[in-house]
């Protein structure tokens, strides 16, 4: 044991020997006790200044904070952290994954740190239990894999997300989309167009979910519904927000994003924002969609735009024994516009597809792109291109009735070209 962890652990001892646990000790008193025994520590020991400060916040993070991990959740620059038990914990920086030089000594320390994440959400996580979806005070989402589940030792795996709200101007400053289409994107918004976002792990749907918000009318009431409350709505004051709830031993019920949905119906939204949909709970969101909840958002997993309304297929079919021709009635019915985000070979955040629901027609939904990402090389190792509008928007009923002056030819240089696009859509 080095003379520094022999430093920290003395400390520690200490601190739990005085702590008295008959009462709420406040931050500021257990601050102001590691303050004192690091100075005293520090003398016996030689430490220099750089080492009792290091020490001083390592100890407190230790009692009050998330241990060793508390310095990754407070770096603005990381966006994910892996913990693959005490063997090593990678993280993510700007898009590119590495090996962090420290690490959980034992699976006791790493097993409380756990504990403490979970008992602050209300949830338990056991091995009758291993597995659970969490989130920090920050608003970080949180997943736990424990024994038998995980061979390899408690798995922990945090996704950090920006101190502040990452607004749309700052997606497209990113290249992550264009001002055209953004501006496009703000008008269906605000007209009460059903929007679905969708992308692989990580591809930010979350994050650009969190940026549409902005426009949604400030006077609406909105309600979302989440696994583990994540999302970051911006300026809306009529917000309520619901998040489910695991069973537990004392004999509490689980409460399903479903059972959200159906108690949202009634507490009067104007839109309801479902974080994301992973299973049955997509029959109840198409429900919403198709009963008078215009705008309403959420986001799905998927490989494209037309996979993203095939896996919604299948997650209503999960739930209900339904045909298939009313499943794809109620989804082209209900869902408007699909947004598909992807993650280039350069680690860029992308929008790559803006696509609209045409409708039902000879038993398939019929789709049309808006906008592609086309691709037109690589200067420096950085994936170069731009999201291009390529048809115009079929169905403008929703812009017309919400009173926004929107023409077929906006954003189009060729007259010619979108008449003949309006009519062949």
């Amino acid at each position: 044991m080095s003379r520094y962890e022999e430093c920290k652990r003395c400390i520690l001892d200490v601190i739990r020997e005085k702590i008295d646990l008959s009462r709420e000790v406040e931050d500021t008193e257990i601050q102001d006790m590691v303050d004192e025994l690091v100075v005293s520590t520090g003398r016996k020991y030689a430490l220099s200044l750089k080492e009792r400060q290091e020490l001083g916040k390592s100890v407190f993070h230790s009692i009050r904070k998330l241990d060793i991990l508390q310095e990754l959740v407070d770096s603005s620059e990381v966006t994910e952290i892996m913990i693959n038990g005490t063997e090593s914990i990678f993280i993510e920086k700007a898009g590119r994954i590495c090996q962090w030089d420290k690490r959980f000594e034992t699976k006791e320390k790493l097993e409380n740190v756990i504990q403490q994440i979970v008992a602050k959400c209300n949830r338990v996580v056991n091995e009758a239990s291993p597995i659970v979806d969490a989130r920090l005070e920050n608003g970080s989402r949180v997943n736990i894999v424990l024994a038998p589940v995980a061979l390899n030792g408690p798995i922990v795996t945090i996704r950090r997300f920006p101190d502040t709200p990452i607004t749309m101007e700052d997606l497209i400053s990113y290249g992550s989309i264009t001002r055209q289409a953004a501006e496009e994107l703000k008008r269906l918004v605000v007209a009460g167009y059903n929007i679905v976002i969708s992308g692989g792990t990580g591809s930010g749907k979350t994050t650009f979910l969190n940026a549409l918000s902005h426009d949604i009318p400030k006077t609406e009431r909105i309600i979302t519904i989440e696994d583990s409350a994540e999302l970051q709505l911006q300026e809306i004051p009529n917000l309520v927000r619901l998040e489910t709830r695991n069973a537990n031993a004392d004999g509490a019920k689980a409460i399903t994003i479903r059972d959200l949905i159906k108690s949202a119906l009634r507490m009067r939204p104007d839109r309801i924002i479902v974080g994301e949909v992973r299973g049955s709970e997509a029959i109840d969101m198409l429900q919403a969609l198709n009963t008078g909840h215009d705008g309403s958002l959420s986001t799905g997993h998927a490989n494209s735009s037309k996979d993203m309304l095939t896996r919604l297929e299948t997650m209503v079919l999960m739930g209900m024994d339904l045909p298939l021709t009313a499943v794809r009635r109620q989804i082209a019915s209900g869902v408007d516009i699909i947004v598909h985000l992807g993650r280039l070979r350069d680690k860029s955040r992308r929008v790559l597809e803006i696509t609209e629901v045409l409708g039902f027609e000879k038993e398939e939904i019929r789709t049309a792109p808006l906008y592609e990402f086309q691709e037109s090389g690589e200067q420096n190792s950085i994936v170069m291109g731009e999201l291009v509008k390529v048809n115009v928007l079929a169905h403008t009923g929703k812009l017309r009735a919400s009173g926004i002056n929107e023409t077929i030819y906006s954003k189009m240089e060729n007259k010619d070209e979108a008449d003949s696009l309006q009519e062949k859509y």
